[in-house]
């Protein structure tokens, strides 16, 4: 399969977390690999106390993160 047509979607959650939908890798700061799903959907922390890190958990819910940035047009 050639890469160069797929495009990779990362959509920032109201109160939430980013998810990324395409074929992506996620490297650590020392080269290795994160172990998450194999296709389809990611979904990362954004606001940082996941248990799950660099994954979201959930736990954003119960601590009130609000956060809804909008994309200038």
């Amino acid at each position: 399969m050639q890469r160069d047509d797929v495009i990779v979607e990362i959509k920032v959650r109201d109160n939430g977390p980013y998810k990324v939908t395409g074929p992506v890798r996620l490297i650590d700061a020392n080269g290795n690999e994160f172990e998450g799903p194999a296709e389809g959907s990611s979904v990362l922390c954004r606001w940082g106390k996941s248990e799950t890190k660099p994954f979201c958990d959930k736990s954003h819910r119960a601590s009130g993160f609000e956060s809804c940035p909008r994309a200038s047009v």
